[in-house]
């Protein structure tokens, strides 16, 4: 477990804790939660789905988080009701992950932080989740981060390879936060900002498969003038 020496932030929990029979008591009144979204992020988003509309695991990248111990869980108890407090508790997050080793390297792409809301359960509070996403995920692209929301709605965004699949559902709402990859691609093509932030941080490493597409959608950009 993870405790920042100075902000008064949650701990993060680390994926080797979890083999322990408890986990630490700073978080063992939000072990079940955690637990739970532990075992959904290695039996779902590490394994392949017969709606994904594709080949091999719903999330390619959360594989190699977990197995290097840097996929890092936190709980915020509560019910928040403005996307702007949850927008205010994620900032410490935000801070705090470029100060996560590594901090350079290729390891440090796969640092991911998930951050546990179990006491949002209905629509109402699920919207909150997503209207905060969609709040922040410009500011936070600009950073070179993905912010992706996750609940049992489940979230309206449909799979990118098949549109009545909805991968973003999970066990417990929570935002997560990560490195943007080069593969992030169709993840950014819609949105003409994430998509700039992109074109800057990827433009010339851009993988094989994805680069005419790539092309095309900074061809579109610069001609729109954005």
């Amino acid at each position: 477990m993870l405790v920042h020496p100075t902000r008064p932030v949650h701990p993060l929990v680390e994926p080797a804790d979890f083999a322990a029979d408890r986990l630490p008591d700073a978080v063992a009144a939000h072990e079940d939660a955690l637990r739970v979204v532990h075992r959904w992020a290695w039996e779902y988003l590490c394994e392949p789905h017969a709606d994904l509309g594709r080949r091999g695991d719903v999330c390619p990248y959360t594989g190699t988080s977990l197995q290097k111990n840097l996929f890092f869980l936190t709980v915020h108890p509560g019910k928040p009701t403005d996307p702007a407090e949850l927008a205010e508790l994620l900032r410490h997050y935000r801070e705090w992950f470029p100060e996560l080793e590594p901090t350079g390297g290729a390891g440090a792409q796969f640092k991911t932080i998930l951050v546990l809301f179990p006491d949002l359960v209905g629509p109402a509070d699920f919207a909150v989740v997503d209207r905060t996403q969609e709040l922040l995920k410009v500011e936070y692209a600009a950073e070179g981060l993905m912010l992706g929301e996750f609940h049992p709605g489940p979230p309206d965004k449909a799979g990118l390879w098949n549109p009545e699949f909805r991968p973003l559902v999970s066990p417990v709402a929570l935002l997560g936060m990560r490195h943007m990859v080069p593969t992030d691609f169709p993840f950014v093509r819609g949105d003409d900002a994430t998509l700039s932030v992109y074109l800057r941080l990827f433009g010339d490493r851009v993988p094989t498969y994805l680069r005419q597409d790539v092309r095309a959608a900074a061809d579109r950009l610069a001609t729109s003038g954005s």
